[in-house]
């Protein structure tokens, strides 16, 4: 019996350093095959950046759709587990109402992010790491949330290593800030609807029900980017309509474009889902590390093997303060109990 827990729990642990290593894989392969896509359009000047984004969420959506057809899910074969079953979420009218914000945001969060990382996805890379900042703002503001001390020292210097990340030296020496406005705001709206994204998903998986009708967050996640598709495609049609013969000419013509789109999107819907699984499976301290992890590993990767482009001083060193406050940031409340225990509550006698 012993034996026999033993040879599970080191199953387990396999499965779980093996979706931690393709969590990672796929998400640099959707910023290597996301900037092939783009740079096949045009770049961030082709005027074609909301369509590469939605058609990215076609293919997610049309994933989704195969997952259901079949009624198996293969994700836990990353961990070399066998497929779990996918059957039809059973949700309601009303519960697909209540799962429209959750795709809003999430379509908002992704177009937001492709335009980011389209126009620098060095620069974009920092900026986005920045996230816990506006969380934290929108938590307060609409959410009647509440940050620690402990916390709001963190985001100063989130800020302060993405602002030094910005600043580059003129031929005199002297710091002037430099950066890809593009990025930087489109960076910045892609974390507020993350941020509202993540509270809004928090606020539907706590209503009655939702939960066991949904039938695993697998449903739920297929389900929100089949919704964010469907909200993109207005969107993309009233923004960059006028361009969609340009656009299904490219398709017909360019393999960069074909492989770019597939590719990205494919992974896009893959390693959120990697991400979900190992974040559930392990413990606060243990996803921050991996999630600061994860930003190197891609900034890295874009550095060396695709843009060509060298992190700069600024930037090398910004981002590591803005990366490494983002993990502290998650951990610093669990920390500081440890080391300064909250007085025992007294207990009140009659």
């Amino acid at each position: 019996m012993a034996e026999e827990t033993k040879t599970s729990s080191l199953r387990e642990s396999i499965a779980l350093a093996l979706a931690f290593l393709f969590w990672y894989v796929g998400n640099t392969f959707y910023n290597q095959y996301n900037t092939m896509a783009l740079k096949a359009v045009g770049g961030k000047h082709g005027g074609l950046t909301m369509t590469v984004s939605t058609m990215q969420l076609g293919v997610c959506s049309a994933y989704a759709l195969i997952l259901w057809v079949v009624g198996y899910n293969p994700i836990k074969l990353f961990g070399l587990q066998a497929p779990a079953k996918m059957p039809l979420p059973k949700i309601t009218k009303g519960d697909l109402a209540a799962t429209l914000p959750v795709g809003c945001f999430s379509a908002a969060a992704h177009s937001a992010g492709v335009f980011c990382l389209g126009a620098d996805p060095l620069f974009g890379q920092i900026v986005k790491a920045g996230e816990p900042v506006m969380s934290a703002f929108v938590s307060t503001l609409f959410y009647k949330g509440k940050e620690s001390m402990a916390k709001l020292v963190c985001l100063v210097f989130i800020v302060g290593g993405v602002a030094f990340a910005s600043l580059k030296k003129d031929e005199a020496g002297n710091y002037k800030l430099k950066f890809d406005q593009t990025a930087l705001i489109a960076g910045m709206l892609g974390n507020i609807f993350a941020a509202f994204k993540g509270t809004e998903t928090k606020k539907l998986m706590k209503l009655d029900g939702v939960k066991e009708r949904y039938q695993g967050v697998g449903n739920q996640f297929a389900v929100t980017e089949v919704l964010a598709f469907l909200v993109s495609v207005p969107v993309m049609i009233f923004t960059e309509g006028a361009k969609w013969g340009e656009f299904c000419s490219l398709m017909m013509t360019s393999k960069e474009l074909q492989l770019g789109l597939a590719v990205s999107g494919m992974t896009f819907y893959l390693y959120n889902e990697l991400a979900t699984l190992t974040i559930k499976a392990v413990g606060p301290v243990a996803s921050s590390v991996a999630n600061t992890a994860k930003r190197v590993i891609v900034m890295v990767y874009m550095s060396t093997f695709v843009t060509g482009k060298p992190l700069t001083e600024e930037q090398q060193i910004g981002s590591a303060v803005a990366i490494s406050f983002v993990m502290i940031y998650a951990v610093v409340d669990i920390l500081v109990a440890k080391v300064f225990p909250p007085p025992p509550k007294e207990k009140k006698t009659n």
